[in-house]
């Protein structure tokens, strides 16, 4: 196997240690408005914003780099479990609003804090704020108000940059059409884009091959027989 050195790197949680920063990250249309949001702050069209997508297309990323940019203070476990904010000022970030239970009121709260000091808030979703199952009237209130930026899942040209900048973190070489064949068969998911990579070069390292697209067939397969 071919290695090489490189120094651009990924926006993405894996085992070499990519860059979370604005500068290293991989822009196409299905995330697009969602860079532009973060290349806004802190001149947003409101204080609150709600940044909504699929597993797997890059939101918790984007979200990572923006709390990087903004200095936010990540506020989640506070409302998961029901302890207040301790703070008045400055930008806040809150994952995963719709997977699990929160405080409705602190939330409330936080909203309006950040909206009195001129601060911001990020949220990040899979679905829209309107159909979480909030019972507090006023916050839906505040939530529907909210500024929302929907990702769409990642198109084939994101994936394609991803999966080369995935092998390049690695020193890795890989031919083009092992990449087009990966995309047009893999899970439309910036972390299946991760694993399978990573299942990859495993593979690769321990029949010490280079990479093919037969060893590329062989692990989607696995993927897939382990998925029935």
């Amino acid at each position: 196997m071919a290695r090489k050195t490189e120094t651009v790197q990924l926006p993405l949680a894996l085992g070499h240690d990519p860059v979370a920063d604005r500068e290293h990250l991989l822009v196409s249309a299905s995330i697009a408005p969602a860079v532009d949001l973060v290349d806004r702050w802190p001149d947003w069209r409101g204080p609150m914003v709600v940044l909504v997508g699929p597993p797997g297309s890059g939101k918790s990323h984007l979200a990572t780099i923006w709390r990087g940019m903004s200095q936010a203070r990540d506020v989640t476990d506070n409302l998961r479990n029901g302890r207040p904010v301790p703070y008045r000022q400055g930008a806040f970030l809150f994952e995963d609003a719709d997977r699990a239970g929160f405080d409705e009121t602190a939330l409330f709260h936080l909203i309006n804090t950040v909206r009195q000091n001129g601060g911001s808030l990020l949220i990040t979703a899979r679905d829209l704020p309107g159909l979480w199952p909030v019972a507090l009237a006023d916050l839906r209130s505040r939530l529907l108000a909210a500024t929302v930026v929907e990702i769409g899942a990642p198109d084939d040209q994101l994936l394609e940059q991803v999966i080369f900048k995935l092998f390049a973190d690695r020193q890795l070489e890989v031919d083009s059409r092992v990449v087009s064949y990966l995309v047009s068969r893999m899970e439309r998911s910036l972390d299946s884009a991760c694993q399978i990579v990573d299942e990859i070069d495993r593979l690769a390292l321990s029949r010490g091959r280079r990479i093919t697209r037969a060893l590329a067939a062989e692990v989607l397969a696995r993927r897939e027989n382990a998925t029935v």
